[in-house]
């Protein structure tokens, strides 16, 4: 009877054991308590002057809300290496590997869009912050963004073109291996062709690939047809060569880009001559006039003395607090119940003002217009999304 007795008392403390340690082992005790959110961002190669400071910001806004439903918000921050094919399997990699509750990325709509089917497939909740090509969230209920679309972009820059520079005619410089450079050309043409009323309007469209350094051909059939504007929306670092290059061409036509100049390479590049050029932005510290805004930029000046903060590093920011926004008013970290709470986003206000989120995922955003002025970028204006 003792030895009977002995042995039921073993075996159920070998069950209980067992049972803790398969909680235990299996992480759900301290997984409860943390929250993964990937980060996909290109960290090195072409694109890495955009994503280091989209990555600041959003590292930021976690350093100063750590927590939401009372867990541990941590970081998985993976290095797209300016890939396509890499952006996509770095995706894949956060969602099964890392089992991340949701997606903040990529800078860069070349990167964001092949991770696209990725995220609708696996059914994760991602947030970009400065992707603007309409592919990144068009048809995709999981993929949202804080930032305006290169629709109204385009839209910006033709109007711009035409009442502020007083263009008749424009050329295209454009990297035809960047689906936001194509597409945000695109939109200009389609746009400046409208408001002047001639369809002959644009005079040149040429071509260039993402990290060619000699633009001397392009320019030289540019200079040929001689525009009123030129529009060169590309990445920061071929932007500002072919701009540099046409000034040492004696090309002095006005140069109008997109958001992507805005990036501390781009004056760097650039230097003298890319001064007086003029760009879309999505942001100027002018138009700081929220709470958050006013939080951001103490806590950014605190850590960068004497450094202005570059308008991807402010929505890096604004997509991880509305992240967590999204998350607390589902009041859980069911993907499913995230998405939907992304999905009702309204008024959130955040350091880049307020943001709705519309039928597509897309914020209504206004644009801004920046100059380069004595080797820095200056607000010029503001144009309404409404």
């Amino acid at each position: 009877m003792k030895r009977t007795m002995a042995m039921l008392l073993s075996a159920l403390m070998s069950i209980s054991i067992f049972s803790g340690c398969q909680s235990s082992s299996g992480g759900d005790a301290s997984a409860s308590d943390v929250i993964k959110i990937g980060v996909f961002q290109p960290l090195t190669g072409d694109y890495a002057g955009g994503g280091e400071i989209e990555v600041e910001g959003i590292r930021l806004a976690n350093e100063l809300y750590p927590e939401v439903l009372g867990k541990k918000v941590e970081l998985v921050v993976v290095d797209n290496k300016s890939d396509k094919a890499e952006s996509a399997t770095s995706v894949a990699r956060l969602i099964e590997q890392d089992k991340v509750t949701a997606l903040i990325g990529s800078y860069s709509s070349a990167l964001s869009i092949p991770a696209g089917n990725i995220i609708k497939d696996a059914k994760v909740p991602a947030l970009g912050a400065t992707c603007t090509n309409p592919q990144v969230t068009l048809n995709n209920d999981y993929y949202f963004r804080v930032c305006f679309i290169d629709p109204f972009q385009g839209t910006v820059a033709a109007n711009y073109a035409t009442t502020k520079l007083g263009a008749k005619t424009a050329a295209i410089l454009q990297e035809v291996s960047n689906d936001y450079s194509v597409g945000l050309a695109n939109f200009f043409k389609e746009d400046f062709i409208k408001i002047t009323g001639d369809p002959n309007a644009i005079v040149d469209i040429e071509n260039y690939q993402t990290g060619d350094k000699d633009f001397s051909a392009a320019l030289t059939n540019i200079k040929s047809k001689n525009p009123d504007v030129i529009f060169a929306p590309g990445n920061f670092t071929e932007s500002a060569l072919a701009v540099k290059q046409a000034r040492l061409l004696g090309i002095e036509t006005p140069f109008l880009g997109g958001d992507t100049w805005e990036t501390p390479d781009f004056l760097s590049v650039g230097g003298a001559e890319v001064e007086g050029v003029t760009f879309s932005a999505f942001f100027d510290k002018n138009m700081a006039t929220t709470e958050e805004a006013a939080k951001f930029f103490e806590e950014y000046e605190k850590r960068h003395p004497g450094q202005e903060a570059a308008a991807a590093t402010a929505l890096g920011y604004d997509a991880y607090i509305l992240l967590l926004d999204a998350i607390t008013r589902a009041n859980s970290t069911d993907k499913e119940a995230i998405r939907d709470a992304l999905a009702q986003t309204s008024n959130f206000l955040g350091v880049t003002g307020s943001t709705t989120l519309d039928a597509n995922g897309d914020a209504v955003k206004d644009a801004v217009i920046k100059v380069v002025e004595n080797g820095a970028f200056k607000y010029l204006d503001v144009v309404s999304a409404q």
